[in-house]
This record gives structure tokens, C-alpha cells and sequence, in this order.
């Protein structure tokens, strides 16, 4: 797979109508430094405003994935984006003078061949490759809806659709080499949906730009001429519309025997772009859509971050421990005699966290509490539990070197059983709550599988500065 990072040479455009929105908009591809990433900018709204292409920022899923911040919103990314990932660029400006790109045949196609105009060039930062070493898997019980992420040093993915729907029937598909295959194999599938969702698809607002020239549309229902001309006044065509023989309104020819799962790979292909890395893994979906596809793409993304995070911290990769002491004192700023935590063992980030303190004679408190019969005091316990806590708090403070985690309010706290000398204490806070400068956390403390301490505990964020 290519090691450096890339962009454009050259800004390109293309105009035409969004799909859903029917807004007519002009899009401008433009190369950008390395380790920019990819961002939209409404280039029509006051100050210009970006949105990166992040999980983070995905507003809506309705047929199409939106992204918005504040009132900067941009619909039906994921062909763009598709297009992007595919041809392995990393750092771009996707400027728009609209609310949606244009849709041009309803593939990737326009927006490749407008990048391979641009010239793609290479950069000298490497790219930063998110390497799946475990199992990452989403299921959708009710949608009978799976996606796993295996461990792979490549990128490979496997999509299988079977809409129980006669007219389209079980498709498979895999894109097996991104570089040799997305171009000619992916990019020209086109979107699709049936005859039987088109009018309640307008109904919800959607398709506005559609028409038989940048959408697939497969024939499951029968029409007469008279309800099909009626439909085709109703959403706007102004093409002569009829059933086919081939199953495809107006007997269009799919580009491919399976155009329509080559398609969901596309979409995810695009969807998965908003992890915000390029990825080395196998793909396994089944019955994939945008919302999954989303989901899916929040999960790793929360990987990515949480392994950006131990790379900052934990220089040395150590079996079993996620930070070590030297990397803990780098994250919080308690020292000797006051750092309780000895090693963070698992970290699932903004979720639960997992600390070890080890409970040695030596402990200074023990000289007093209590002299020939020492008992770690559970107040400290407790703190020891909410620097372990601080650790969930790393993705959502920005620079949290510079912060403080202070406690504001204790609630049922229980102390089951004496800790002592000898004792290896193990801290498991699971974060609740979390709001701009307080969270919400609730901490049990084991020793050998059995809770010795719990307590529900509320903290506040402060700056480290003003801290007398």
C-alpha cells in the first residue's frame, strides 16, 4: 500500500444539481498541506466555513450521510468521499457553494476522473494508517445488519446485500486491491433505489435531483403508462418514462451484472472515509447501510483515537498495560505521595477504563492509619478510583496537561471490605456523564474478584493554571 501522504496539484470543478436537494452547486477539489485531512467548505456561507470529514460531525443518514457544524451543512458526501478514498488521497478542500455536491451520474466516476485531472501527488509525510489489530464488530439485530472489521495488512472489503425482493434478489461483491480495482470495478456503480420507494421518498423531501440519467431505479412493482406518467410529473421528470423488459426503468444497462451491491461497497468505501484515517483491514458487511456504515465508522474511529492517545503517551509498548506509570504521570499531574494509580490495563475510551494499584507497606499514610493494624483509608480509595477516571476524560478535554480533575460531589460510597499491605488493588470507572467541564463516573474497587470499595462520584474540569 502507497506509504506517503497525498494531495492535488491543480484545483478542478464540477457543477451540476444534488441529488437529494436539487440545489444547484459548483464543487471545487483543491490540494491541501499534509496532515490536513479531508474538509468541506460552504465557500456561500459567512467566514467560509470547514467541516471535516469525521464521524463525529454526521448529522442525518436518510438515504444519503450529512455532515454538519453549527449552520454549515453539506448532504450526500459519501460518493465524493468514495472518490477520494479510493484514489488515496489524504489531504484535500472540497469547497461548495451549495448544500450538496453535485450528483453527476449517480457513481464516483465524475469525481475521479475530475482528481485524475488534478493530478495526484505525493507528499512527504507518511500516512498515518489505523492498523486493526482485534475485532471490531456492529450488529443491527433488527435489520439483520453485520459489520466486522479482522486484522489485515491491507485493505480489503466484502459486501453482500439480499433485500428478500425478487426484482433484486442476493448480490455479492469484494474490492480486494484499492489501488488495481476501485477504478474500474467500483467507481462507475451507480446509486439505485425501486420503483416502489420513489414516491414516498419524495414525499419525505429526498431525490429532488433525481431522474433516470444519475439513479438506477429497479422495477418490483407493475405500473400502467398513465400512474407511471402521473409518478414521473410528481417528482419532477421531464423524461419520457417507461417499465422496460429488462427490469430497469426505461430498460437502462446496469455497468455491471451486479451494479447495485458494487454500489454498497461504494458507499462504504465513502462512509468509512470519516474514520479519519486510511485503514488496514478486512471488511465483512452484510447488509450494510448508511446508518451502519456510520455506526460502524464511529466505533473505529473511537480505536483510532484511543491508539493515537497511547502513542502519545506510552512510548514503550508493554504486554498487557495500556500506560504505564511513566506515561501516567505524563496524563495527570499528582506525584509521590499522592499518585495512586500504578497502570492503566484497559482503556475503552469515554466508556470504562481500568487502573492497578499496588497496596505496599511502604505507603506513607499507613504510619497513621493505623499504627499495627494498617487499613488504607477509603477516601483514598475513592481518589484512587477518580485518577483512574481522569484517564476517560483524555479524548474529550483539549490539552488535558494543562487541566485539573477536581472532585465536586461523592455519592453512595460503600466500603465492603479492609484494604491492606499486600492487597493489589483494581480501579474500574465507567464514565456516566460527560458535559463541557463536568462528568458524571461510577468506580468499584476489587482485590482477587471481590468489590471492596464503590462510590458514585461527580468532578469538575478546571484549568491547572488557576489552581492555587
Amino acid at each position: 500500500m502507497i506509504e506517503q501522504q497525498r494531495t492535488i496539484k491543480h484545483p478542478v470543478s464540477m457543477t451540476g444539481i444534488g441529488l437529494h436537494t436539487g440545489v444547484n452547486c459548483t464543487m471545487v477539489f483543491r490540494p491541501a498541506p499534509e496532515n490536513y485531512g479531508i474538509r468541506f467548505v460552504r465557500t456561500d456561507l459567512g467566514g467560509n466555513p470547514e467541516i471535516p470529514a469525521l464521524a463525529d460531525y454526521v448529522v442525518d443518514v436518510s438515504r444519503g450521510t450529512t455532515l454538519q457544524i453549527g449552520e454549515a451543512r453539506v448532504h450526500t458526501v459519501e460518493h465524493v468521499l468514495a472518490a477520494v478514498t479510493g484514489l488515496q488521497i489524504d489531504n484535500i478542500i472540497i469547497e461548495l457553494n451549495g448544500i450538496e455536491p453535485p450528483v453527476g451520474d449517480g457513481s464516483a466516476m465524475p469525481y475521479v476522473e475530475k482528481l485524475l485531472k488534478a493530478e495526484i501527488v505525493s507528499q512527504d509525510a507518511p500516512k498515518d494508517y489505523l492498523v486493526i489489530d482485534q475485532t471490531v464488530t456492529y450488529h443491527d439485530e433488527a435489520k439483520q445488519i453485520d459489520i466486522v472489521a479482522l486484522p489485515l495488512d491491507a485493505y480489503r472489503i466484502t459486501v453482500m446485500v439480499d433485500y428478500q425482493n425478487p426484482a433484486l434478489g442476493s448480490q455479492h461483491t469484494g474490492m480486494f486491491d484499492l489501488e488495481k480495482e476501485f477504478v474500474e470495478e467500483f467507481a462507475p456503480a451507480r446509486t439505485f433505489c425501486f420503483l416502489s420507494e420513489v414516491e414516498q421518498l419524495s414525499k419525505l423531501g429526498l431525490i429532488k435531483g433525481g431522474d433516470i440519467d444519475n439513479a438506477v431505479v429497479i422495477v418490483d412493482k407493475q405500473m400502467d403508462q398513465h400512474a407511471l406518467d402521473n409518478l414521473s410529473k410528481k417528482i419532477g421528470i421531464q423524461q419520457k418514462v417507461t417499465l422496460g423488459e429488462n427490469g430497469i426503468l426505461n430498460n437502462k444497462q446496469l455497468n455491471f451484472r451486479n451494479e447495485p451491491v458494487r454500489h454498497k461497497l461504494l458507499d462504504m468505501i465513502g462512509d468509512l472515509a470519516l474514520i479519519g484515517a486510511p485503514i488496514k483491514a478486512q471488511i465483512l458487511a452484510a447488509r450494510p447501510g448508511h446508518m451502519a456504515n456510520v455506526e460502524f465508522a464511529k466505533m473505529i474511529r473511537k480505536l483510532y483515537q484511543q491508539k493515537k492517545l497511547v502513542k502519545k503517551y506510552q512510548h514503550v509498548k508493554v504486554e498487557g498495560v495500556v500506560f504505564d506509570v511513566n506515561a501516567i504521570e505524563k496524563i495527570l499531574p499528582h506525584r509521590y505521595p499522592f499518585l495512586l494509580v500504578d497502570k492503566i490495563t484497559n482503556l475503552d475510551m469515554d466508556k470504562k477504563v481500568v487502573g492497578v494499584k499496588s497496596v505496599t507497606i511502604n505507603e506513607p499514610f499507613f504510619a497513621g492509619h493505623f499504627p499495627g493494624q494498617p487499613i488504607m483509608p477509603g477516601v483514598l480509595i475513592i481518589e484512587a478510583m477518580a485518577q483512574t477516571g481522569g484517564i476517560l476524560l483524555l479524548n474529550s478535554i483539549p490539552d488535558p496537561e494543562t487541566k485539573l480533575v477536581v472532585f465536586m460531589q461523592i455519592n453512595n460510597a460503600k466500603f465492603r471490605k479492609p484494604v491492606v499491605p499486600g492487597d493489589q488493588l483494581v480501579l474500574e470507572v465507567e464514565m456516566k456523564q460527560k458535559k463541557a467541564k463536568v462528568v458524571m463516573m461510577s468506580g468499584k474497587a476489587f482485590v482477587d474478584g471481590q468489590l471492596v470499595a464503590e462510590a458514585d462520584f461527580m468532578a469538575g474540569v478546571v484549568d491547572r493554571e488557576t489552581r492555587q
